[in-house]
C-alpha cells in the first residue's frame, strides 16, 4: 500500500496547494489567455476543446481563490482570466472558444465559466467592458432551447448557465430550468444516493456532481436557497462517503473519470457549505484534506492518470485539461480565513478510529474498512452501469465484485473482454470468460460483525465489437448464454467468504473460475478453497493498473460444480497464512473466521431470475 501522506489541514496548506496548481497551469496559457493547453497528447475532441477545458476548469479554482480572499491580493488572476474571457468569446480572435453549437463538450465547460462569473461577479463580471459582457451572453445563450443535453449530471450544466444568464438580463427558460431540476430529482435512490441517470450508475459523480451542484447553484444570484431535501440527501450520503475514504486518503478506485482524482473531496466541502447537521465541520474538512493530501505530493501538473501519467485510466472524452475538474475538491479555499471551519478541530475518518462495516442499499455495496492497514474495500452486488435483466459487457470500472482504496481493477484489454479479477466466471473451451452485467441483487445487509450481500446473474459470453468510444461502460458485442451464477459474499474484517452456485449451465461451459483481488507490491491477495476442490493459479499483468505493476490476480478453477462451493478471499498487508471453515445447510451458513469469530447467517436460495 502506498505510504500515507499528511492531510491538508490549515487554510495556508489549502491555498498554497491551489496557488501551485494555478501557477503551473499558467505556464501553458496562450498569449491571449483564452486557452490553457496542458502537456500531453491531444484529447479525443481535439486541441480546441483541450484549450477550452484547461481555461474553464482552472477558472473554477481561480474563482474559488478569489471568493475566499474577497478579491484582494489576486489581481493577476483577475487580469489573466478577464483577458481570456474577452479573447475566447471574440469570434475574430484566433484563440476564440469552441461554441456550444459546435461541440457538445463546450456545454460542460460553459457551466464552469458561468458558475465562476457569478461567484466572482464583483471582481470580474462587473468590471468587464459591456461589449465583452454581451459576447459572453451570446456565447452562453445557445444553452436556452437546447434539448440535446443528456439526462444525466449534464442537466446541471444547462441549469447553471441559464441561472447566470437570467441574473445578467440574458435569455433563459423557466420551463427548462424546472425540467432540469425535476430530472435531477429522478436520480434519487436509497440513503441519500443519486444515480447518474436511469441505469445503475453509482460512482464518484454522486458526490462531485449530483450532490455538489445543488449546493453551488443555491448560492448563485437569483437562485432559491438550498432545498431541505437536497441538504438531507447530502447529509445522509456523507455518512457513506466518509466510510469510503481510505486511511491513506485514497478515494475508492471505482467508476469512470478517475483522472479527476481529488474531486472526490468536493462533497465534504459541499456538506460544510450546506451546514449539514450530522457531521462536524472539522471531520468533513479533515476528510477532504486527507484526499487532497493523498495526491498533493505527486506534482503540480495534473496528468491523465492517478498519481502520475497513466492514459489508460482516462475515457475517450478526456484531454490534458480534463483532470482539472479536480478543482472541485479545493472548493474549501472559497471559504474566507474567518470562516469557522478553519478553527474547527480535526476529527478522524471512520477507518482511522476502528474497523468499518456498512451496507449501502442503493449501489448494493458492503463497505469493509480495516484500521490496521487503512484499506477500505467495497463488495459489489448491485452496480454494473447497466439495468437489471439487461445483459451486456462488463465494465471493469463498475461490474467487479470488489473494489478498494488500495487496488485498481485490471484495465488492460483483457479487463474489458474477459473478466477475471474479483469475478466469478464460466469459462468456455476457447478460454472466453463470462460477464455478469444485468445481475439482480439478492441481499445487502449487516448483522453485527458480519456483512452479507448476494446477486444472481444470467451469465453470458461476449464476442466484443471493435473498441469504440469509451465512456466507462462495458463493451458491446454478440452475447451467448453461459449459465446462471448465484454469488453470496459474507464479509468479516479483511476477509470474504464467497459462496457460488451455478445452474442452467451451457454445454459450452468448461470450468468455473473465481478471481481474487488484483494486487500490486506490498499487498497480500489470497484465495483459499473452503468447500470444493479448486486448482490454484495466478495471472500477471504488466501494464494494467494506474498504481503500477506488475498486477497479480490469484484464481481458483473448478469443474462446473453441482452444488455450492466456498472460497476465502483476502486482501491485506499481513503475509501470515489464514484458515477458515464454513458449512452450508438448507440456506444456513456457519463460518469460523481466521480470527476465530463464529458467525451464522441465512442466504436466499430462491435465486430464480
Amino acid at each position: 500500500m502506498p505510504p500515507s501522506n499528511p492531510a491538508l489541514e490549515s487554510r495556508a496548506d489549502w491555498t498554497g496547494f491551489a496557488d501551485r496548481l494555478l501557477a503551473a497551469a499558467s505556464r501553458h496559457t496562450s498569449p491571449s489567455h483564452a486557452l490553457i493547453t496542458l502537456p500531453g497528447a491531444e484529447g479525443g475532441y481535439g486541441r480546441a476543446v483541450d484549450g477550452l477545458e484547461g481555461f474553464a476548469r482552472t477558472f473554477l479554482l481561480a474563482g474559488f481563490r478569489l471568493a475566499g480572499e474577497r478579491g484582494k491580493g489576486l489581481d493577476h488572476l483577475v487580469e489573466r482570466y478577464a483577458a481570456g474571457l474577452a479573447a475566447g468569446t471574440d469570434p475574430a480572435n484566433p484563440d476564440r472558444w469552441v461554441r456550444l453549437t459546435e461541440h457538445a463538450q463546450a456545454k460542460v465547460e460553459a457551466a464552469s465559466i458561468a458558475l465562476i462569473l457569478d461567484m466572482t461577479r464583483d471582481w470580474i463580471w462587473d468590471r468587464l467592458d459591456p461589449a465583452v459582457q454581451e459576447r459572453i451572453v451570446d456565447y452562453l445563450a445557445p444553452a436556452v432551447g437546447d434539448d440535446t443535453y443528456p439526462r444525466i449530471n449534464w442537466v446541471w450544466f444547462r441549469l447553471v448557465v441559464q441561472t447566470f444568464l437570467r441574473s445578467v438580463g440574458g435569455p433563459y427558460s423557466e420551463t427548462e430550468m424546472a425540467e432540469d431540476l425535476a430530472t435531477h430529482d429522478t436520480f434519487r435512490r436509497a440513503d441519500g444516493w443519486l444515480s447518474d441517470g436511469s441505469s445503475r450508475a453509482y460512482d464518484h459523480y454522486t458526490g462531485w456532481a449530483l450532490h455538489l451542484y445543488p449546493v453551488l447553484w443555491s448560492r448563485m444570484t437569483g437562485a432559491p436557497g438550498l432545498r431541505p431535501v437536497d441538504r438531507d440527501l447530502l447529509d445522509r450520503f456523507l455518512t457513506d462517503a466518509l466510510a469510503l475514504t481510505g486511511g491513506d486518503g485514497s478515494p475508492l478506485l471505482q467508476g469512470r473519470s478517475l483522472i479527476y482524482r481529488f474531486a472526490a473531496a468536493a462533497p465534504f466541502w459541499a456538506g460544510i457549505l450546506a451546514d449539514v447537521p450530522s457531521h462536524a465541520p472539522g471531520r468533513l474538512r479533515h476528510a477532504a484534506g486527507k484526499i487532497v493530501g493523498h495526491f498533493a505530493p505527486h506534482g503540480d501538473i495534473l496528468t491523465l492518470g492517478w498519481h502520475g501519467p497513466w492514459p489508460r485510466l482516462a475515457q475517450s472524452y478526456s484531454g490534458p485539461g480534463s483532470p482539472y475538474w479536480a478543482s472541485k475538491g479545493l472548493l474549501g479555499v472559497a471559504l474566507p480565513e474567518d470562516h469557522p471551519v478553519w478553527a474547527a478541530p480535526a476529527e478522524p475518518l471512520p477507518v482511522e478510529t476502528g474497523d468499518v462495516l456498512r451496507a449501502v442499499r442503493a449501489p448494493g455495496w458492503l463497505i469493509a474498512g480495516t484500521r490496521a492497514d487503512g484499506i477500505v474495500r467495497v463488495i459489489n452486488h448491485g452496480t454494473d452501469h447497466g439495468d437489471e435483466g439487461v445483459p451486456g459487457g462488463d465494465s471493469p470500472l463498475y461490474a467487479r465484485i470488489g473494489y478498494s482504496t488500495a487496488t485498481a481493477p485490471v484495465l488492460d484489454e483483457s479487463g474489458w473482454t474477459d473478466p477475471e479479477d474479483q469475478s466469478v466466471v464460466l469459462v468456455d473451451r476457447a478460454g472466453r470468460h463470462s460477464h455478469r452485467t444485468g445481475m439482480r441483487t439478492l441481499a445487502v445487509r449487516v448483522e453485527g460483525s458480519l456483512g452479507c450481500a448476494g446477486s444472481v446473474t444470467e451469465a453470458h459470453w461476449l464476442e466484443p465489437d471493435p473498441p469504440g468510444r469509451d465512456h466507462g461502460s462495458g463493451r458491446t458485442g454478440k452475447l451467448r448464454p453461459a449459465g446462471r451464477i448465484t454469488t453470496f459474499s459474507l464479509v468479516h474484517g479483511p476477509w470474504e467468504v464467497r459462496l457460488v452456485r451455478v445452474a442452467q449451465v451451457s454445454p459450452d461451459a468448461f470450468r468455473l473460475r473465481i478471481g481474487g483481488w488484483p494486487a500490486t507490491r506490498g499487498l497480500v491477495s489470497r484465495l483459499t478453497p473452503i468447500i470444493g476442490d479448486g486448482a490454484a493459479g495466478e495471472t500477471e499483468h504488466d501494464d494494467a493498473s494506474p498504481l503500477g505493476g506488475p498486477v497479480r490476480v490469484p484464481w481458483l478453477e473448478f469443474g462446473v460444480p453441482e452444488s455450492w462451493i466456498a472460497v476465502l478471499v483476502e486482501l491485506s498487508t499481513d503475509p501470515a497464512e489464514t484458515t477458515c471453515r464454513a458449512e452450508i445447510r438448507q440456506g444456513r451458513v456457519r463460518v469460523v473466521w481466521p480470527d476465530a469469530v463464529l458467525t451464522h447467517t441465512s442466504i436466499n436460495t430462491d435465486d430464480s431470475f
